[in-house]
């Protein structure tokens, strides 16, 4: 059945209802959890969602958790869970010492959450969250090199899982040969590059598209196989190319990304476990 979302406003309606019926199965299902932040992930930061008869891009989030006094004293392992809505959308769950730890690795699935405009926050730790996106710019070129290098390893991930049949699309795997979704990731994170290493500003590399209705073709399984795959060799290539060119000698940390990080952290810990004792 299409979804009618025609406008900006039917669409942010859309997807922040979506997204508090994630936060009450996330209570559901975790309520000895102590939430700090749940956000979009996915499509609709790319600005590459759809909704019509052939195709509708589900909402997927990521909620970062806080730990407890207890999971600190007794070293428990910082959870790091994935649980699958009814429906089949997913909502990743992390410790925010995991989840912190992901940004510095400069991976686009994590950095992308400080920039999405569709955030539930939990207003004990707003102050906090205003201050890690004030300086999300920051910590999205914490390390360059790392970023380009996650930027190739996502696009050769997405190539190897082009045509594996995997349980899920063994269907779309017999029916067209490959994956579309995957084809548009490779040429997504070639576009992502391009926009990065023109620095542009992070926001605006995660939605650029220039060519978007090529994304849209490929993420439909619109291209022949010979077309599909030929067309992730050549945008893989690019993008390590453009890797390989921009690729610094030296690894150069911002110190200041990291002091924002490691206030934020202590701050939000400090903040609950100040409550717990009292």
């Amino acid at each position: 059945m299409e979804i009618n979302i025609n406008t900006y406003q039917t669409r942010k309606k859309y997807i922040m209802k979506k997204l508090f019926k994630h936060y009450a199965e996330f209570i559901k299902a975790y309520p000895n959890l102590k939430f700090f932040v749940l956000c979009l992930q996915g499509s609709q930061n790319y600005d590459l969602d759809i909704y019509n008869e052939e195709y509708q891009s589900d909402v997927d989030s990521k909620v970062i958790v806080i730990p407890s006094l207890e999971d600190l004293v007794y070293n428990r392992t910082p959870i790091s869970t994935t649980y699958v809505t009814p429906n089949n959308e997913h909502i990743d769950i992390k410790d925010i010492r995991l989840m912190f730890d992901n940004f510095k690795k400069q991976n686009i699935n994590f950095l992308e959450i400080l920039f999405t405009d569709f955030v539930i926050v939990n207003p004990e730790y707003q102050e906090e969250w205003n201050y890690l996106t004030k300086y999300n710019e920051l910590i999205a070129h914490y390390n360059i090199n790392q970023a380009l290098r996650c930027m190739v390893g996502m696009s050769m991930e997405k190539k190897k899982a082009l045509c594996h049949p995997y349980p899920s699309l063994i269907d779309k795997i017999k029916k067209y040969g490959y994956d579309g979704k995957q084809l548009h990731h490779i040429m997504r994170m070639n576009n992502f590059i391009r926009a990065y290493i023109s620095n542009k500003d992070y926001k605006s590399c995660l939605t650029f598209n220039p060519n978007k209705e090529d994304l849209i073709k490929a993420k439909l399984n619109q291209y022949p196989l010979e077309l599909a795959l030929k067309l992730a060799d050549e945008y893989d290539e690019s993008t390590k190319e453009i890797e390989q060119k921009y690729l610094k000698p030296e690894e150069i940390i911002n110190k200041d990304a990291l002091k924002v990080l490691n206030k934020v952290q202590y701050d939000v810990i400090k903040k609950r476990l100040k409550k717990e004792v009292n």
